[in-house]
């Protein structure tokens, strides 16, 4: 790889801080959220949005809670000024959500994009850019520091005298690509844009701060956040923003040191789409608060509505391994993991019981799931699937939860080996249902009459008669003082089908007036142990049944 062709950030951007508050702060609150998927994510979009998706995903991010969105770029597209003029005209936005619309800084443009909001009832912010890094302004602009200056304070001298008069309206700036911009060029400027705009605590001016380009570990970020907040002039009237982009594959670390250096607002898209490798996360952001117990102030109540309506909106899918989101993200294949996830869920139900608590409002410690998938609006019915990389403790929790079965461990472990072998054999994943087919192949008796069939049981006082059929011959076997089962076993001991019972277990089948007794028993073959079982809605028949399938699998020699 040339690798000799790149220059690292350090022998570009000097950052002068000595020292460091940010490595030792805690997230404890969320930050100000500003979704950007109607401009930034949408200039990003192959086939940009028509006017119907721009709404409906402008409603999801109302519904969701979002007060202040980014809805569009109206100097640069007559779509996106008609959906301001939309916002203008309707009451498509509740008057608490302040709407942002972006401009270059350049008179016509700024002109066109004040234009858009003119009349509009709710708060608005326009949000001023220029690229500021040494290569943009030689390469792209033309310009030196000076000249720079001059343009950026030109377009804000524009702003003001579009906008200064209207109430409802503040101002943001961007020095675009801040992070590879010069630290003591980018605080001279913020600072004039400041002043010029008259930031105050009343009317605080946001300045954002966007890693445009990723070009270096998150720390970096940080210390560039921490540099500016710990400088800039006006302080109090300003809101500190960053827009980190994802180019390394760290934009989500990059916002949250960037809130521990003293950001205090965050610009992003739902589920990180934007250009090349996507804005940051704002659907991982917010969860990895709810995660550590801070409420991220958004709604994720039915994720999957969330991501079917982006998903439709950006014609992007959602990778089924996104963080928090993706159809795998909550589901365990490994044995490992399947068997310390339902032990978790049981302990769960079983603390919330024992502290008078329902399930939700009980602390969540499950191994391997860092959130409750109910809290998303997810069901537990994914959360353990089986292949052949599956153990036990999943072919059990599939039973558990879709059958109501609860196996003994040895049983779980003689089951996964039949599981196992037919999922290697296919290659594909089994469902509750393959496995509850599986199960009834392996232990219950089959539907046929077997060599020896139970005719008849009879209980009179302590006296048993147990009546069998082999070859179309009756026999009677009576017992006194023993119950069904054994004096089942003395009888198929007389025909020479010798069953030694080792445990037996009562499950059930089913829930409420369907359910059906089921009872597994693992008995003695040779030097093994094996496992057989019964079913019916009689426990009585359904354990005699299991005896009848050992005694034929024990003389069959069944697996």
């Amino acid at each position: 790889m040339p690798s000799h062709r790149y220059r690292d950030v350090y022998s570009r951007v000097d950052i002068p801080l000595a020292t460091r508050d940010w490595p030792t702060a805690r997230l404890t609150q969320a930050p100000l959220w500003v979704p950007v998927d109607l401009r930034d994510g949408n200039q990003a979009l192959a086939e940009p949005m028509d006017p119907a998706r721009k709404r409906r995903f402008f409603e999801l991010m109302v519904a969701m809670g979002y007060k202040e969105i980014e809805v569009g770029y109206p100097s640069a597209s007559q779509t996106d000024f008609d959906f301001v003029r939309l916002l203008a005209e309707t009451d498509l936005a509740p008057s608490d959500v302040t709407i942002v619309v972006f401009t270059p800084a350049r008179r016509d443009l700024i002109e066109r994009t004040v234009e858009s909001v003119r009349g509009i009832r709710n708060p608005v912010v326009i949000h001023m850019y220029t690229a500021t890094a040494p290569v943009w302004r030689d390469v792209v602009l033309g310009q030196d520091r000076a000249g720079l200056t001059a343009l950026i304070l030109a377009g804000g001298r524009d702003v003001l005298r579009s906008a200064g008069d209207l109430d409802n309206v503040r101002f943001e700036f961007s020095p675009e690509v801040f992070t590879l911009t010069e630290p003591d060029f980018a605080l001279e400027i913020c600072d004039a844009m400041t002043g010029l705009w008259d930031a105050t605590p009343d009317r605080p001016v946001i300045l954002n701060l966007p890693a445009t380009v990723e070009i270096a570990t998150p720390n970096v970020y940080a210390d560039q956040i921490e540099y500016m907040h710990r400088n800039l002039a006006r302080r109090d009237g300003v809101i500190l923003s960053v827009h980190p982009h994802n180019d390394r594959g760290t934009g989500v670390a990059c916002a949250e040191l960037a809130v521990l250096a003293g950001a205090q607002r965050v610009e992003g898209c739902l589920f990180g789409n934007g250009e090349r490798t996507g804005n940051v996360d704002l659907v991982t952001l917010a969860l990895n608060l709810h995660a550590q117990g801070v409420d991220p102030m958004i709604d994720f109540s039915d994720i999957d509505e969330i991501r079917r309506t982006v998903a439709h909106c950006n014609g992007i899918d959602i990778h089924a391994r996104h963080p928090y989101a993706g159809d795998l993200v909550h589901t365990a294949f490994s044995g490992t993991h399947q068997d310390a996830i339902r032990k978790g869920l049981a302990e769960h139900r079983a603390r919330a019981a024992a502290e008078g608590r329902a399930e939700a409002d009980t602390e969540w410690r499950v191994p391997y799931l860092p959130i409750d998938p109910s809290d998303i609006g997810r069901s537990y019915d994914a959360v353990i699937r089986v292949n052949s990389q599956s153990g036990k403790g999943g072919i059990a929790y599939l039973l558990e939860t879709a059958y109501g079965i609860e196996l003994p461990r040895r049983l779980q472990i003689d089951l996964a080996r039949h599981v196992q072998r037919r999922t290697e054999q296919t290659g594909r994943e089994v469902t509750a249902a393959d496995v509850w087919r599986i199960f009834a192949e392996t232990y219950l008796q089959s539907t046929g009459p077997g060599p020896v069939e139970l005719v008849n049981v009879d209980v009179a006082g302590r006296r048993t008669t147990i009546t069998l059929r082999a070859d179309g011959v009756e026999t009677h076997c009576q017992r006194d003082d023993v119950g069904p089962v054994e004096a089942l076993v003395a009888a198929l001991a007389e025909r020479d089908v010798a069953v030694e019972i080792l445990s037996l277990h009562q499950t059930s089948v089913g829930t409420g007036s369907a359910t059906e007794a089921l009872t597994l028993i693992e008995y003695r073959d040779g030097a093994r142990s094996r496992w057989a079982a019964g079913r019916h809605r009689s426990v009585l028949t359904a354990t005699l049944d299991a005896v009848l399938s050992a005694a034929g699998r024990a003389e069959g020699g069944a697996s």
